[in-house]
């Protein structure tokens, strides 16, 4: 459930007032451009666009809100650039270093694309945990070390053991909580090492998150952090402008599978 007094996108126009029922929603639409306004460059005609628009068979838009799309870009590809923009997000908060451990909890659509993308880095260890043995296996093959399940009562144990569990403080230098389920992020503290950053992507809503942060939390030097794809990190903002990310995001949507998810 989403909290029905927030704003439904403080950054989208496309998405104004706020959450509360009924709501037209959606920031995926990938069409072509089948009419021109006044004044409308003639090329745009017949295009592939991007548009972060609400759900729809037909809608206008200004054309500085439309991204062409490459014409060797499958439509169905286009549509998950905001995922792969939020998985570049997520990496951009999380600091990935070379030689870390890091852990990914949960592999829906978001948590594979983080996946993926962590495993094009010179890592000793990435490892994730899913419910769904058919996210399992994808997660494995776009370059898990491992992928456990996250129904596993031992999972924990299972966790730091491939996690480096021989040093004297095991666990993930960089644990990603993606899974939408406030429980886990007692899961991910706990398998985060001494100094290690929790980075939480998961959007929650309405549901409350009352983690353990008692005991091993503070002598931890655990860091949370939390990550959404409607804002940058401050240190980041001003290298890294929205439009900046967006356009790195639609480079990397040709080299991802995205026709498997």
């Amino acid at each position: 459930m989403a909290p029905a007094d927030l704003v439904a996108d403080e950054t989208l126009p496309a998405l104004t007032g706020t959450l509360a029922f009924p709501l037209r929603y959606g920031y995926a639409a990938v069409g072509r451009v089948v009419g021109l306004g006044a004044g409308v460059p003639e090329a745009l005609a017949g295009r592939t666009v991007f548009a972060f628009q609400p759900h729809a068979t037909y809608f206008t838009s200004p054309v500085g809100n439309l991204l062409s799309i490459p014409d060797a870009t499958p439509a169905e590809s286009a549509a998950f650039l905001p995922h792969v923009e939020t998985a570049v997000n997520l990496l951009l908060d999380g600091v990935p270093r070379v030689g870390e451990q890091v852990a990914v909890l949960g592999q829906g659509t978001v948590g594979l694309l983080v996946t993926a993308l962590l495993a094009r880095l010179p890592l000793a260890s990435l490892v994730a945990a899913d419910g769904f043995a058919l996210r399992r296996r994808a997660s494995r093959s776009l370059g898990a070390h491992a992928c456990l399940d996250s129904a596993d009562g031992d999972i924990t144990h299972e966790l730091h053991r491939l996690l480096q569990g021989d040093r004297a403080y095991p666990g993930a230098d960089l644990t990603y909580e993606l899974t939408g389920n406030p429980s886990a992020l007692d899961l991910a503290i706990g398998v985060t090492g001494i100094g290690g950053r929790v980075v939480i992507g998961s959007w929650y809503g309405s549901q409350r998150a009352a983690p353990d942060l008692g005991g091993r939390f503070h002598r931890s030097r655990i860091r949370l952090i939390s990550s959404q794809v409607s804002s940058l990190a401050p240190e980041l903002s001003a290298a890294w402008t929205t439009s900046r990310r967006l356009s790195f995001a639609l480079s990397l949507v040709p080299t991802l599978p995205l026709a498997e998810l």
